[in-house]
């Protein structure tokens, strides 16, 4: 696999944000939601606001932890994946590795 270039490193770093902040906030409005939920004791809502706390740190943990430009393919595939990238960024990649790290290769 070729190395990233420059430019797009530069946009990735700005789409890995961008989806490190959407994915968080889609967290929170999940624990809100969770918590908000009358037809639950307390007791279970902290159980499952815990349980969807540990399950939603694992898959932030898979995609975001690391800025490397080693990982960058692979990291940049799984945000798209999980729509979770800025398509206003994402159009800013070269054809050429916007194109290599489409979600539809790997489906």
């Amino acid at each position: 696999m070729s190395p990233i270039l420059e430019a797009d490193w530069k946009v990735f770093k700005k789409i890995k944000e961008r989806a490190l902040e959407k994915y968080c906030l889609e967290c929170i409005a999940e624990y809100t939601a969770i918590m908000n939920r009358s037809d639950l004791s307390p007791h279970e809502r902290y159980l499952l606001n815990y349980k969807t706390v540990q399950e939603r740190d694992e898959t932030l943990a898979r995609i975001f932890n690391g800025l490397s430009r080693s990982r960058a393919f692979m990291q940049l595939v799984s945000i798209r994946m999980n729509d979770l990238a800025d398509d206003d960024l994402v159009s800013q990649l070269s054809e050429e590795y916007r194109a290599r790290t489409d979600p539809k290769h790997f489906l």
